[in-house]
């Protein structure tokens, strides 16, 4: 999969979990009653719970405001401009680690300290993790590339 196409897809997850946040986001700050979650209350439980807020602001807010910063990025990286500039593939690496390591701290306490499981949370996890497949291969190259060129430089 070339550069463009990788960071078309990363474009197109990130708005997916963004609408997924703004769902979660709105449930939180009260607009909605219930989730629509299926059997089992999973959601209920995890968005009720006091891990359902980090620092005093609720965990869909900060998954809000790191897929728009994917988001926005990737598109920065699909402008023809763009497309060559290692920046936007680190700015990229950078968030997606942070992303699969919040997300791996979020589903442990569901797992381990919550005792449930949000199928909104999980969609999120998988949508995080694809980003993070996809934003990899592309930062090994540049890292490959740069160490290249400095062993040529010597």
């Amino acid at each position: 999969m070339s550069r463009l196409n990788r960071h078309r897809a990363v474009a197109l997850l990130a708005l997916a979990g963004l609408f997924l946040s703004v769902y979660l986001f709105l449930y939180a700050k009260g607009f909605y009653g219930f989730l629509a979650c299926g059997a089992g209350g999973g959601c209920d439980l995890v968005q009720g719970s006091r891990w359902a807020e980090f620092l005093g602001f609720p965990v869909a807010g900060w998954g809000m405001g790191w897929y728009l910063a994917v988001f926005v990025v990737s598109l920065i990286s699909v402008q023809v401009r763009a497309a060559n500039v290692d920046w936007v593939t680190k700015a990229l690496f950078c968030l997606s680690v942070g992303g699969v390591g919040f997300t791996i701290y979020l589903t442990a306490l569901e797992i381990f300290v919550i005792g449930a499981i949000c199928r909104w949370c999980v969609g999120s996890a998988l949508l995080t993790v694809a980003i993070f497949s996809l934003v990899v291969p592309e930062a090994w190259s540049v890292q490959k590339r740069r160490i290249r060129t400095l062993r040529d430089a010597d």
